[in-house]
Protein backbone atom coordinates (compact mmCIF):
# COMPACT_ATOMS: atom_id res chain seq x y z
CA UNK A 1 0.00 0.00 0.00
CA UNK A 2 1.47 3.20 -1.16
CA UNK A 3 1.11 5.80 1.36
CA UNK A 4 0.48 9.34 0.22
CA UNK A 5 1.92 12.37 2.45
CA UNK A 6 -0.81 15.61 1.99
CA UNK A 7 -0.18 18.33 -0.08
CA UNK A 8 -0.16 21.43 2.24
CA UNK A 9 0.40 25.31 1.57
CA UNK A 10 -0.19 28.36 3.37
CA UNK A 11 -3.19 30.23 2.02
CA UNK A 12 -2.72 33.78 1.16
CA UNK A 13 -4.58 35.28 4.24
CA UNK A 14 -2.13 33.04 6.67
CA UNK A 15 1.13 34.22 4.73
CA UNK A 16 -0.38 37.96 4.62
CA UNK A 17 -1.36 37.70 8.48
CA UNK A 18 1.91 35.92 9.21
CA UNK A 19 3.46 38.85 7.77
CA UNK A 20 1.84 41.42 9.42
CA UNK A 21 2.24 39.72 12.78
CA UNK A 22 6.11 40.35 12.01
CA UNK A 23 5.25 44.09 11.72
CA UNK A 24 3.16 44.35 14.62
CA UNK A 25 6.09 42.57 16.50
CA UNK A 26 8.56 45.76 15.43
CA UNK A 27 5.70 48.33 16.14
CA UNK A 28 5.35 46.90 20.14
CA UNK A 29 9.61 47.08 19.79
CA UNK A 30 9.31 43.10 20.67
CA UNK A 31 13.12 41.68 19.89
CA UNK A 32 11.06 38.05 18.87
CA UNK A 33 7.74 37.49 16.78
CA UNK A 34 5.70 35.72 19.48
CA UNK A 35 1.79 34.46 19.87
CA UNK A 36 0.20 37.75 20.33
CA UNK A 37 1.98 39.33 17.26
CA UNK A 38 0.43 36.09 15.61
CA UNK A 39 -2.65 37.28 16.88
CA UNK A 40 -2.42 40.87 15.76
CA UNK A 41 -1.22 39.37 12.46
CA UNK A 42 -4.73 36.90 11.93
CA UNK A 43 -7.13 40.86 13.05
CA UNK A 44 -4.70 42.89 10.90
CA UNK A 45 -5.39 41.26 7.80
CA UNK A 46 -9.42 41.35 8.48
CA UNK A 47 -10.45 39.49 5.75
CA UNK A 48 -10.05 36.14 6.50
CA UNK A 49 -12.70 33.45 8.72
CA UNK A 50 -10.52 33.38 11.39
CA UNK A 51 -10.56 37.41 12.00
CA UNK A 52 -14.23 37.89 11.16
CA UNK A 53 -14.91 35.49 13.91
CA UNK A 54 -13.33 37.22 16.43
CA UNK A 55 -14.10 40.75 16.07
CA UNK A 56 -17.65 38.60 15.89
CA UNK A 57 -16.84 37.69 19.06
CA UNK A 58 -16.03 41.05 20.66
CA UNK A 59 -11.65 40.21 20.04
CA UNK A 60 -10.44 43.39 18.47
CA UNK A 61 -7.40 45.10 17.57
CA UNK A 62 -7.26 47.57 20.12
CA UNK A 63 -8.13 45.45 22.72
CA UNK A 64 -5.60 43.41 22.02
CA UNK A 65 -2.88 45.91 21.98
CA UNK A 66 -4.63 46.41 25.24
CA UNK A 67 -4.10 43.57 26.76
CA UNK A 68 -0.31 43.34 25.55
CA UNK A 69 0.39 46.92 27.19
CA UNK A 70 -0.89 45.11 30.49
CA UNK A 71 1.00 41.84 29.99
CA UNK A 72 4.35 43.43 29.13
CA UNK A 73 3.84 46.98 30.03
CA UNK A 74 5.53 50.08 28.48
CA UNK A 75 8.10 49.48 25.80
CA UNK A 76 11.58 51.34 25.91
CA UNK A 77 11.21 54.17 23.71
CA UNK A 78 14.62 53.95 22.29
CA UNK A 79 14.55 49.93 21.22
CA UNK A 80 14.23 48.78 17.99
CA UNK A 81 12.92 45.37 16.82
CA UNK A 82 14.66 43.79 14.04
CA UNK A 83 13.85 43.57 10.90
CA UNK A 84 12.20 39.76 10.89
CA UNK A 85 11.89 39.25 14.59
CA UNK A 86 12.55 35.70 15.02
CA UNK A 87 9.82 33.27 16.49
CA UNK A 88 9.34 32.38 19.68
CA UNK A 89 9.70 28.65 20.76
CA UNK A 90 5.76 28.97 21.51
CA UNK A 91 5.21 30.94 18.14
CA UNK A 92 6.62 28.35 16.23
CA UNK A 93 4.60 25.58 18.32
CA UNK A 94 1.40 27.90 17.07
CA UNK A 95 2.74 27.26 13.21
CA UNK A 96 3.11 23.50 14.04
CA UNK A 97 0.08 23.45 15.57
CA UNK A 98 -2.42 25.07 12.77
CA UNK A 99 -0.17 22.18 10.59
CA UNK A 100 -2.34 19.80 13.01
CA UNK A 101 -5.10 21.42 13.23
CA UNK A 102 -5.09 20.71 8.99
CA UNK A 103 -4.09 17.49 9.29
CA UNK A 104 -7.03 16.53 11.88
CA UNK A 105 -9.46 18.19 9.00
CA UNK A 106 -7.77 15.89 6.36
CA UNK A 107 -7.34 15.92 2.88
CA UNK A 108 -5.27 18.36 0.90
CA UNK A 109 -5.68 22.06 0.54
CA UNK A 110 -4.88 25.45 2.66
CA UNK A 111 -3.15 25.88 6.35
CA UNK A 112 -5.40 29.11 6.71
CA UNK A 113 -5.94 31.93 9.98
CA UNK A 114 -8.54 29.45 11.08
CA UNK A 115 -6.19 26.75 11.84
CA UNK A 116 -3.12 29.24 13.24
CA UNK A 117 -5.93 30.43 15.63
CA UNK A 118 -6.61 27.04 16.70
CA UNK A 119 -3.28 26.45 16.97
CA UNK A 120 -2.48 29.64 18.65
CA UNK A 121 -5.31 28.71 21.30
CA UNK A 122 -3.63 25.54 22.18
CA UNK A 123 0.03 27.16 23.26
CA UNK A 124 -1.87 27.73 26.78
CA UNK A 125 1.29 28.92 28.33
CA UNK A 126 1.63 31.59 25.64
CA UNK A 127 1.10 35.81 25.66
CA UNK A 128 -1.48 35.25 22.93
CA UNK A 129 -3.42 32.41 24.54
CA UNK A 130 -3.79 34.71 27.88
CA UNK A 131 -4.74 37.43 25.83
CA UNK A 132 -7.49 35.72 23.64
CA UNK A 133 -8.69 33.90 26.93
CA UNK A 134 -8.79 37.68 29.19
CA UNK A 135 -11.02 38.59 26.26
CA UNK A 136 -13.07 35.87 26.38
CA UNK A 137 -12.53 33.26 23.88
CA UNK A 138 -12.34 29.98 25.33
CA UNK A 139 -12.62 26.22 24.87
CA UNK A 140 -15.75 26.31 24.05
CA UNK A 141 -15.31 29.11 20.98
CA UNK A 142 -12.33 27.09 19.70
CA UNK A 143 -14.76 23.84 19.26
CA UNK A 144 -17.31 26.04 17.60
CA UNK A 145 -14.89 27.34 15.20
CA UNK A 146 -13.06 23.56 14.53
CA UNK A 147 -17.01 22.57 13.97
CA UNK A 148 -17.17 25.53 11.60
CA UNK A 149 -14.64 24.63 9.44
CA UNK A 150 -15.76 20.52 9.33
CA UNK A 151 -18.88 20.69 7.73
CA UNK A 152 -18.69 19.20 4.74
CA UNK A 153 -18.76 21.95 2.01
CA UNK A 154 -17.17 24.72 3.97
CA UNK A 155 -15.07 26.67 2.22
CA UNK A 156 -12.48 29.07 3.84
CA UNK A 157 -11.81 31.80 1.29
CA UNK A 158 -7.55 31.92 0.36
Amino acid sequence: MDLVEPNFRWSSKAIKSFAMSELEARKIKSPTTDTEALLMGILIEGTSFASKFLRTNGITLLKVRDEILKLRGKPEMFFFSPEHPPLTEAAQRALDWAIDEKLKSGGNGEITTTHLLLGLWRQEESPGHQILAALGFNDEKAKELQSLISEPGFVEDS
